[in-house]
């Protein structure tokens, strides 16, 4: 196996000649020098097809999915039904993408139509889209659509948001002109006094429910500050909650926004996932991607087509509010399947079940020695916790036990997280050896 490349070097110089270039170094001049790799990898000499393979899964072999997991911050592992995966590897789905030619798709054009069904019943929202590659950039894409529904550019967003949303939220601000202004938390929650002083001349305010740090947002309060303002809000919803906590619609959320990971959907090593987003009135205008709607061939039949791409990227590509052209359909078909499974009691159940895991976890935690809950606010399945001994040592030590601690915060606290896959017993198990670090039993 000489090169992965299918092409050969006098076509590679061919090509290159065709848009005015000697050579490959000048085809990324544009990459900055401290960027670029200049010394040789220590690879190994090239491989046959068979020889790589089992390289590779030698690799795939020392990953250690086994083990307690007690850990979330924005990746959570839930129960899937087999019906999921089993549906979702048939072929009709398994090769699904975005349609281009979409009237010739009318089976994909339908699964895109569920998928929006279920998460307009989810969120309360008039319409969904077709989805987008992950909750972090349904986030970033909610900012273009407050920045052009009110002709604003500075957007507010909560402390209690997840610091890679914040990242890419960075990202895009950066590249559109937009001025974001974080809002600090007050006891675990968004602090209402600093949100209303930054509310004038602002597009809007993203926030979390629950937030990073677990805590369940006074939505309501803050939906009746940004909209005195005259402002948007954007709800950015962990979807598994919808079962029992409010949903957007219901607090008055302009946009509602979120990562479908928790819905039928393995954690996969951090990806992929599916974003989601959703809106009502004439923000569904701004919705960036597609959206399908349902309507009658001329035989009468029932048929799916695409009602809306809120876009100007085939012609206009700079005015485009948004360059969204894809959706993460296979991502978007698991999740379907699952909340369809799952149904209304299913999902209040789970949620429930989140709750009841999780404060039994804090309430366990909080009597180990050198252990204390951080905030009094109601919360869902995450809490944070802090901790006299160094968290780095606490989840070493864990490490060697088999079990996967809590998200170690920049100051120093721990991000626990329990769902419905953690029984009685292994909370149990946990605490037990929490003491017996705590006691100095284990040394880390």
């Amino acid at each position: 196996m000489k090169s992965y490349v299918p092409n050969t070097l006098e076509e590679r110089a061919e090509m290159l000649k065709a848009i005015g270039l000697d050579s490959m170094d000048e085809l990324f001049s544009d990459i900055p020098e401290d960027l670029k790799l200049h010394r040789e990898l220590d690879l190994p000499a090239p491989m046959s097809e068979m020889e790589l393979r089992e390289l590779m899964m030698g690799y795939v072999l020392q990953n250690d999915e086994g083990g307690l997991l007690f850990r979330g911050a924005g990746s959570y592992r839930h129960y899937i039904p087999s019906v999921v995966p089993q549906l979702a590897a048939r072929s009709e789905f398994y090769t699904a993408y975005t349609p281009y030619q979409a009237e010739m798709s009318q089976g994909m054009l339908q699964s895109i139509f569920e998928w929006q069904t279920v998460i307009c019943n989810l969120t309360g929202m008039e319409a969904s889209n077709a989805s987008v590659y992950d909750g972090a950039t349904a986030a970033a894409e909610s900012l273009l659509m407050m920045r052009d529904s009110k002709k604003k550019s500075r957007v507010l967003y909560s402390a209690g948001l997840n610091p890679d949303v914040v990242t890419t939220m960075k990202t895009y601000a950066h590249c559109y002109g937009i001025e974001l202004v974080e809002i600090p938390l007050k006891d675990g929650l968004t602090d209402l006094d600093a949100l209303r002083a930054n509310l004038d001349g602002a597009a809007g305010f993203i926030a979390a429910q629950p937030n990073y740090f677990g805590c369940i947002e006074d939505m309501e309060a803050i939906a009746a500050a940004v909209h005195e303002a005259k402002a948007l809000l954007t709800a950015y919803v962990n979807p598994i909650t919808l079962g029992l906590v409010k949903r957007p619609a219901d607090y008055g959320a302009d946009i509602a926004i979120g990562d479908a990971q928790p819905l039928g959907l393995p954690m996969n090593f951090g990806g992929p996932y599916a974003g989601f987003m959703a809106a009502g009135g004439k923000l569904i205008r701004n919705l960036p991607g597609r959206i399908v709607g349902e309507t009658h061939d001329a035989e009468g039949g029932r048929a799916y087509v695409l009602t809306l791409q809120a876009r100007e990227q085939h012609i206009r590509r700079e005015k485009a509010s948004s360059n969204i052209c894809s959706n993460q359909m296979l991502c978007a078909i698991m999740s379907t399947i699952y909340a369809c499974t799952m149904g209304p009691a299913g999902m209040r159940e789970v949620a429930e079940q989140n709750i009841a895991k999780a404060h039994y976890l804090a309430s366990e935690i909080a009597k180990v020695p050198g252990f204390k809950l951080r905030y009094d606010a109601p919360f869902f399945n995450e809490f944070v916790v802090d901790t006299e001994l160094p968290a780095e040592q606490i989840n070493e030590a864990l490490k060697d036990m088999g079990i996967v601690g809590g998200q170690i915060l920049e100051d120093g606290g721990m991000l626990w997280c329990a769902t419905e896959m953690n029984s009685r017993e292994d909370i149990d198990f946990l605490i037990d050896m929490l003491k017996n670090i705590a006691e100095g039993g284990e040394e880390a």
